[in-house]
């Protein structure tokens, strides 16, 4: 960019919800560009909504599962691969949480592209590495297994 000009960029903020029950994670097989792929429930952040009401939106839309959050893992920062087209990849920008299952409603319809909810043992989901959405699924997993925890009180929404 030359002098005097200015860009405006904006990562997309995500956020993803890391449920465990019985040494199970609650994951979700969905459709993305063509391909069956791994994710935990996330989504992204909509207007008007505070992260956590985003995540606890997102896993009930994706699961049916109402959930209680109950930890702050970390922001996680990734920029997706160049397209094919070569147009530059979108850069995310995910707050990822710990819960815990409260209630299932299996009768809710699933966001659009989910296929089904999977619980999966942490080996069962390293094994499907390759159908991850992207890195982000394992790292966040990972670093919630290893323990990473911080307080919710950490985020803070000014009115």
């Amino acid at each position: 960019m030359s002098k005097g000009e200015s860009r405006f960029w904006q990562p997309d903020v995500t956020v993803a919800t890391v449920v465990v029950d019985g040494g199970r994670v609650l994951c979700v097989e969905e459709r993305s560009n063509g391909s069956l792929v791994i994710n935990q429930p996330a989504g992204h952040l909509e207007p008007d909504e505070s992260l956590e009401q985003a995540a606890l939106r997102e896993t009930r839309e994706e699961t049916g599962w109402d959930v209680r959050l109950t930890a702050f893992i970390g922001a996680y920062q990734w920029q997706a691969p160049t397209g094919t087209d070569g147009s530059a990849g979108r850069h995310y920008l995910r707050m990822a949480f710990a819960a815990e299952p409260l209630r299932h409603d299996p009768a809710r319809p699933l966001d659009d592209g989910i296929l089904r909810v999977l619980w999966m043992t942490p080996a069962e989901l390293l094994a499907e590495r390759d159908r991850h959405r992207s890195p982000l699924v394992w790292r966040v997993v990972a670093d919630h297994l290893a323990g990473q925890r911080h307080p919710l009180s950490l985020l803070q929404q000014v009115p």
